[in-house]
């Protein structure tokens, strides 16, 4: 069989099938592939001709909506001045990441390799102290209502995250958390003691702190909605707010700055951690 019928095969049988969870890497690639091609002022028609791939193939891999074999990333050095570009890029990539919304992915990698990790919450228990039943019915009650592989795919992700709290030891990783969060009921009473158990134990090492804001509080400074903090190795801040069907990393120093001062206000303002886990623990009674 010669190469082009091999291809060809690929395509029909699934193999250049459309990524089903696009990574950034693979819209950024496809963007330099895009740019480097219009660059050599070829159509999409005459460089999927040079390269030896339908055009459809190349609009799927410029809109990054495929990932691209060694064969296409060499074929398109070629057709674009071979400037090794294509070929150092093409080492960067990686598949979308199942479980985690593309707006979530930067922060999520960003935690991987913190220093330190700061999150405030108002509406949820925080991702990585949720039980596994309580993240399940947290995404049950999803809309769009998820597909069953979806939905173990997000439970799935949110338990591997987690893993970190018990990875990194030596990174020290802040919580603080409304008290109306602990009280609200997800999955039934069975769920929310389970729930109040794995808070219990998380942040029972040393490097976990959890603060609770009990319900009595005054007004306070993180009014505006939930907030995540991060250091990296390297000294670089970042911030992270989400709402309905978004997210935002925030770099700008100066709006990280600001969210960090509004933490550590607040971290005066909540019960310490030896107070919040006592108010845990009577919680964990009353159910």
């Amino acid at each position: 069989m010669t190469t082009e019928n091999a291809e060809t095969t690929a395509e029909a049988t699934g193999e250049w099938e459309r990524e089903p969870d696009p990574s950034d890497s693979l819209r950024t690639f496809g963007a330099v592939v895009q740019a480097l091609r219009e660059h050599a002022g070829l159509s999409r028609a005459e460089f999927a001709e040079r390269v030896r791939f339908s055009k459809h193939t190349v609009e799927s891999v410029e809109l990054g909506r495929r990932m691209p074999d060694e064969s296409f990333v060499e074929r398109a050095e070629g057709a674009t001045g071979d400037t090794g570009a294509l070929r150092r890029a093409a080492r960067h990539l990686t598949r979308g990441e199942p479980g985690l919304a593309a707006w979530f992915r930067r922060w999520a990698r960003l935690e991987k390799v913190a220093a330190s990790l700061c999150t405030y919450e108002c509406r949820l228990v925080p991702g990585l102290l949720q039980s596994e039943e309580y993240a399940r019915a947290v995404f049950e009650g999803t809309i769009p209502l998820l597909t069953d592989e979806q939905l173990a795919a997000q439970v799935t992700a949110r338990l591997e995250r987690q893993k970190m709290l018990r990875e990194r030891p030596q990174v020290p990783f802040s919580f603080i958390v409304e008290e109306s969060v602990l009280r609200r009921e997800f999955g039934g009473r069975e769920a929310m003691r389970d729930q109040l158990d794995q808070i219990l134990d998380q942040t029972a090492p040393r490097h976990v702190s959890l603060q609770v804001v009990p319900l009595e509080a005054a007004l306070h400074a993180c009014l505006d909605g939930p907030v995540r903090l991060l250091e990296t190795p390297d000294g670089r801040r970042f911030a992270y707010s989400e709402g309905q069907q978004n997210g935002r990393l925030i770099a700008d120093q100066k709006e990280v700055g600001l969210l960090q001062l509004r933490y550590d206000t607040l971290r005066s303002q909540a019960l310490n951690p030896r107070e919040s886990r006592g108010l845990l623990e009577r919680l964990r009674g009353e159910i």
